[in-house]
């Protein structure tokens, strides 16, 4: 069954654009009962998942990790080359020559800005606003974003005009209308259940394509958000863009058909990428907890001054995997001869691996078992 989302209307300079239809438009709301089954299944992972990240040790530390994926997720999605690792290297200062690794960082900065932020204050047009602001202000960009600000001027998707896009969002009268519509559906909490209103709160939201740039990361953002505001999860331990990463033709594929009014075709899709996220979710925290009883294990065995330092800089991993000698010394308050018997210790145990980056002088270490733990 399809749903009519958008009109195509011909427009004065002789381009069809995407005119979205009052919303939600009739029978959003009429879901299949297979998919309100497969829905359901989804909050269930959800919710076992926010109380299994709730008993992690260091939780603080797995929540930076894992917004850390999804921000590298989300910015490759727009063509950032920059892995999570380069991220981890440039905030915290070793080499960090990747320019685009800065994309990642600005996401988790907008991300955890809108984290504290919807503590205190809903999801809004204003809330979307700021949060574009954090996203874009002073990041490196391809095309003039204008931070914080809905579009005055047409954009447009694939293709090299208006005539030949694969997809020209609504003109900016249209566009405004469209987003009064998406406002007022972020606030109904009792139409269907908060999972399937999320995902049709993207779909719509990247339909209605209200930035100049930076809308992809923006409405994948606010699934995460919207899984806070409707108190689904305790805290962000759910990330979608390493699924819509992984099968970034069919996302953009399914984001098309709900455009053309196949709007369940999408949801399907996005629910399968919660149950399949949850789960996976789910395995990387059992697995994060034995890593950190292993391996504190193997610290507590060593001598006492080894194993008190040792705790200290295990501890500090989870926070930053990936280290040299200068940061252990901040650490520890040891010389560089001492830091780096540490760190040898550390390698000797299992915990650090040497990486080499071409010097003879400050190498990098990474803690490699956890680092992966967090890659598909």
């Amino acid at each position: 069954m399809k749903l009519e989302i958008c009109k195509k209307i011909r427009q004065p300079k002789g381009f069809s654009a995407s005119i979205p239809n009052p919303f939600p438009v009739k029978g959003i709301f009429d879901v299949p009962q297979n998919l309100m089954n497969k829905a359901a299944e989804a909050e269930r992972l959800i919710g076992k998942l926010d109380g299994i990240t709730q008993i992690l040790p260091n939780i603080e530390f797995f929540l930076k990790m894992y917004s850390l994926k999804d921000a590298t997720s989300s910015a490759q999605i727009e063509g950032t080359r920059a892995t999570m690792a380069d991220a981890i290297e440039m905030e915290a200062g070793i080499d960090g020559e990747q320019d685009d690794a800065s994309d990642i960082l600005f996401y988790i900065k907008a991300l955890n800005y809108g984290i504290k932020r919807i503590k205190e204050f809903p999801l809004s047009l204003r809330f979307v606003r700021e949060l574009h602001q954090k996203l874009m202000h002073g990041a490196r960009s391809t095309h003039f974003s204008d931070p914080g600000e809905f579009r005055t001027s047409q954009n447009w998707i694939g293709g090299t005009t208006l005539q030949n896009a694969s997809f020209v969002p609504p003109p900016i009268h249209e566009m405004k209308i469209a987003l009064h519509d998406f406002e007022k559906f972020l606030y109904d909490e009792k139409s269907t259940l908060p999972i399937v209103q999320i995902a049709f709160s993207h779909a719509q939201f990247e339909t209605i394509h209200p930035f100049l740039d930076g809308n992809g990361r923006a409405g994948r953002m606010l699934v995460t958000l919207l899984l806070l505001q409707r108190r689904l999860l305790e805290n962000p331990v759910l990330f979608l863009s390493s699924y819509f990463k992984k099968h970034q033709k069919i996302y953009y594929a399914k984001l098309n058909d709900y455009h053309d009014g196949d709007v369940f075709s999408w949801l399907d899709f996005f629910l399968d990428g919660v149950i399949d996220t949850a789960n996976k979710s789910i395995l990387v925290s059992k697995n994060i907890r034995q890593l950190r009883d292993d391996d504190m294990l193997k610290v507590q065995a060593l001598a006492k001054r080894e194993s008190e330092s040792g705790v200290l800089v295990l501890s500090k991993l989870y926070e930053n995997p990936i280290v040299n000698t200068k940061m252990i010394m901040s650490w520890t308050g040891f010389t560089r001869a001492g830091a780096q018997r540490v760190i040898d210790r550390f390698v000797d145990l299992n915990i650090l691996k040497a990486e080499d980056n071409g010097k003879n002088y400050d190498r990098k270490y990474v803690y490699k078992k956890y680092l992966d733990a967090f890659s598909d």
